[in-house]
């Protein structure tokens, strides 16, 4: 079965650039000297989620170029659609998270580019929904992508066996997808160096990495575990029936074929003549 979105060299660069921008995006408290203008404001935020969207504008051009069909496009539309509509029913709720089983189950099926462009085209899509615009969404769609990203990359294999890895997955990248954004925020949720939970600028890498964790089991552990415990849930639940139905419809797509995707068949070769009797 063809991937609906290849991963070609330039994509390849280009989602390697990306990867090491958001090691800076998430993880600059860890990384700044005490003297740096990030360690001085509240700039750093907007700063990122105005240089985000370009980055992940220029990783989406680059992975959808000759890479990305009709039928690609449909398929991401509903799976965008479908998330967008049923995250309002437990997002923000005890952490009750409706959307992460899908972005697994698709980047699962439909491969590492496809699950990088279905994140952050769901969570764009709901929280145009929801509300839920600010400068928290390109992390929270960055994020997302690279979730999606990881599941088209795990061992191939089915059965039992593939979902009990899907769990495993989905339960280690929800909480991973909650202490990224909390690190997103955390310098300024709480002032530098007033409690033993806050950002110390300049500070050993360890010695912050501790003080992060401890402020994400103070303050969100509920809700990143909330979403673990539903992602994992949904995904043993739904994913024999939904990779089952995805898998099919790949299969039916033709993804790649010529035949079904709108590129111009070969002329078919002249008849010979017929030699006179």
């Amino acid at each position: 079965m063809s991937e609906p979105v290849r991963i070609r060299p330039r994509a390849t660069l280009a989602l390697a650039i990306a990867a090491a921008i958001s090691v800076v995006a998430f993880g600059w408290p860890l990384l700044v000297s005490s003297d740096a203008a990030l360690a001085q404001g509240a700039t750093a935020p907007w700063t990122f989620a105005l240089l985000l969207p370009l980055v992940l504008a220029v990783v989406l051009a680059e992975i959808s170029d000759r890479g990305l069909d009709a039928k690609a496009v449909a398929m991401l539309g509903v799976l965008s659609a479908l998330g967008a509509a049923i995250r309002p029913l437990g997002a923000g709720t005890a952490g009750i998270e409706t959307v992460f089983f899908l972005l697994v189950l698709g980047g699962r099926v439909f491969g590492p580019g496809f699950g990088f462009v279905l994140g952050n085209t769901m969570l764009f899509a709901s929280a145009l929904l929801t509300g839920g615009v600010g400068p928290w969404l390109p992390y929270q769609m960055l994020g997302a992508a690279w979730v999606a990203l990881g599941a088209g990359l795990l061992p191939p294999l089915r059965g039992k066996a593939e979902l009990a890895l899907l769990a495993a997955y989905s339960a280690v990248a929800s909480l991973v997808y909650g202490l990224l954004l909390n690190l997103s925020f955390w310098p300024f949720a709480l002032s530098a160096g007033s409690t033993s939970l806050s950002f110390q600028p300049g500070a050993p890498i360890l010695d912050n990495l501790v003080r992060v964790v401890a402020f994400s089991l103070a303050t969100s552990l509920g809700w990143d575990v909330g979403r673990a415990v539903t992602t994992t849930i949904l995904v043993l639940v739904t994913g024999p029936v939904l990779l089952r139905t995805l898998r099919r419809a790949a299969r039916r797509a033709s993804f790649g074929d010529p035949a079904f995707s709108g590129a111009a068949a070969p002329p078919p070769p002249p008849a010979r003549p017929t030699p006179p009797a």
